[in-house]
């Protein structure tokens, strides 16, 4: 018997640190290859941790709460006689294991948001909690005290063999809806429990999602502290970023949406199967504007001292989560009709409300669409999502005195605000850019000239 020491690994896009969640197994419990150990928080997403060791649970390095630097021990596996880790082809960067052949050919568990290929490695920000590095056998580690998690399948859960699942989308889906897997008998090849053979066992109570836990308040009128961690922590340094870097102006103007409102309507009447949402008609409009001013598209490469335009359009919606403010990305926005970006953006909002979404569907956006207006404000001057250049924000619609020919009338008025990125262009690309907007939110019409 030989301990292994899994260490935390880059989870995507070169984030230096996750701080842990949930520990799904506990002190001398035995784990499988490739089952999930623990779930933890970056600065993008809740991401579920597989381990590609087996064996006992020796040590926990971490209680939840806390923050882990990436290449550090996360966990220490005393494997058992007889029993195989992840065969490794190649030395990796510290934390990274390299994962079974299924994987090798595309259907092996990868972690959530954590793809099988990496570039180079680079130079990483000294983390706050950075300690030493210690080697890769760590024998007799001082394991930090944490409770007992309940694992999402352990051997001896119902049988002595523990169930064979692959996927991390088939054990979220098991813990939400309550199933034990080492309950289902796998349909997949080798008895391999799939999607489906969850889904025909879900029950009709549905576990409810994780609690958020509020901070707690002051004593005696002391003043309540917050600390800055996670997501929140992320959102403030790049909103911070974009006000330092990006000399950023906002414009805008009123537009009669009635015949807007009146355009969706009648799609939906045609085709109620396919309903097209206010905000699928929004994007659409947007991607015409941006294939009209290209200039907006874009993004400034300080270092390289150069305007970069993007061929595609990967559109950023921005949108509210439980977790703060995340802005998830529709890649190449511009290949699909209107009907499939209305369940493109339902199903991409809905998962980022949901915390599903890996890291990399958060980033990498050219454009961003920001619906304000569901929250009873009318206008906003919002900041850029760095390093994009330009956001356009749609306040509520509500009904306003209109003048219509020549004569007063109670119409759909919302207001759109351009907030864009000075250096990229000047004000005549960005009016022509709104006017373009406002012009199609009056007249639909116009929309379908210019696609």
């Amino acid at each position: 018997m030989s301990e292994r020491v899994f260490l935390l690994p880059d989870l995507g896009e070169g984030l230096s640190e996750a701080e842990i969640v949930e520990w799904r197994v506990a002190v001398g419990d035995t784990v499988t290859v490739d089952q999930t150990v623990v779930e933890v928080e970056t600065a993008k997403a809740v991401v579920d941790v597989p381990c590609p060791y087996a064996g006992r649970v020796v040590a926990l390095h971490g209680a939840p709460g806390e923050a882990r630097p990436v290449g550090q021990p996360l966990i220490t596996i005393a494997t058992l006689d007889g029993a195989a880790a992840a065969p490794v082809s190649a030395p990796e960067p510290p934390g990274h294991a390299t994962y079974r052949e299924e994987e090798r050919a595309g259907s092996g568990n990868v972690l959530v948001g954590y793809g099988t290929g990496h570039g180079p490695g680079r130079r990483r920000r000294r983390s706050r909690l950075a300690v030493a590095p210690e080697p890769a056998a760590v024998v007799a580690p001082e394991p930090v005290a944490v409770a007992a998690a309940r694992p999402v399948a352990t051997v001896g859960s119902t049988g002595d063999v523990a169930p064979l699942v692959i996927s991390p989308i088939v054990r979220r889906l098991a813990r939400e809806h309550g199933i034990d897997l080492a309950t289902l008998t796998g349909s997949g090849r080798g008895g391999v429990v799939r999607r489906a053979d969850v889904e025909a066992a879900r029950t009709a109570v549905v576990a409810a999602p994780r609690a958020v836990p509020e901070p707690s308040a002051g004593v005696d009128g002391e003043d309540l502290v917050i600390p800055l961690t996670g997501i929140r922590k992320a959102i403030a340094d790049k909103l911070s970023r974009s006000r330092r870097e990006i000399p950023e102006v906002t414009i805008w103007v009123d537009a009669d949406a009635t015949a807007l409102l009146e355009t969706r309507a009648a799609i939906n009447a045609a085709r109620p199967e396919q309903p097209v949402s206010v905000l699928a008609l929004l994007a659409r409009i947007c991607l015409s504007g941006l294939r009209r001013y290209p200039q907006l598209n874009a993004r400034v490469d300080t270092e390289g001292q150069r305007i970069l335009q993007s061929a595609g359009v990967h559109l950023g919606i921005a949108a509210q989560t439980d977790r703060g403010l995340v802005v998830p990305v529709v890649r190449d926005a511009q290949r699909l009709t209107t009907a499939e970006l209305a369940v493109e953006l339902a199903g991409t909002t809905a998962a980022a409300r949901a915390g599903t979404l890996p890291p990399a569907r958060l980033t990498g956006g050219t454009f961003t669409l920001n619906n304000y207006g569901v929250f009873g404000v009318d206008g906003s001057t919002p900041i850029i999502n760095h390093p994009e250049a330009a956001l356009l924000g749609v306040g509520r619609i509500v009904d306003k005195p209109w003048v219509v020919d020549g004569e007063l009338a109670v119409r759909k008025v919302v207001q759109l605000s351009l907030t864009f990125d000075h250096r990229v262009c000047d004000g005549g690309v960005a009016g022509g850019f709104l006017r373009h907007v406002a012009d199609c939110v009056e007249q639909p019409a116009l929309l379908i000239a210019a696609v």
